[in-house]
């Protein structure tokens, strides 16, 4: 059993989508979606440092989009500052690069095939790509 939770995060240009682990550190489930503005530099991390202190969260995993050559572009480097964001606000708490080239592509199809409508779908794309970005990173856990 894990002594904290596991916090997953998929990093948009305006939204975070949040999700956490049990405490077994077996399944991830879809937890809340921060409204952010990256442009200008309002990333919500006071926000998320209530919830890593609600839910007593120990590491937190941000998902990483690698171009499929491997590269890191744009959104890459956008989520690495968004780890450097964290580390100087929570210096304490652990945090992993999870490559999520597929998550947000996987977090589409699962709602597609669950039928859920469009307007829906855009309200908890984020929050799907972070449940997938930590099952992955609990997955590898073993």
């Amino acid at each position: 059993m894990l002594k904290h939770k596991i916090l997953g995060l998929d990093v948009g240009s305006k939204t975070v989508g949040i999700a956490i682990s049990d405490l077994m550190g077996w399944t991830a489930q879809g937890l809340d979606t921060l409204h952010i503005n990256e442009a200008e530099n309002q990333l919500g991390i006071e926000q998320l440092k209530q919830i890593i202190l609600q839910e007593n969260v120990g590491t937190i995993v941000i998902g990483l989009p690698k171009n499929m050559n491997n590269s890191i572009g744009f959104r890459g480097e956008a989520s690495l500052k968004y780890k450097d964001a964290i580390k100087e606000a929570l210096p304490d708490i652990d945090v992993v690069m999870w490559d999520e080239r597929l998550s947000t592509m996987a977090a589409e199809k699962s709602l597609l095939e669950a039928d859920v409508s469009r307007a829906k779908r855009r309200k908890v794309i984020d929050k799907m790509a972070a449940v997938f970005i930590l099952q992955g990173y609990l997955d590898s856990l073993g």
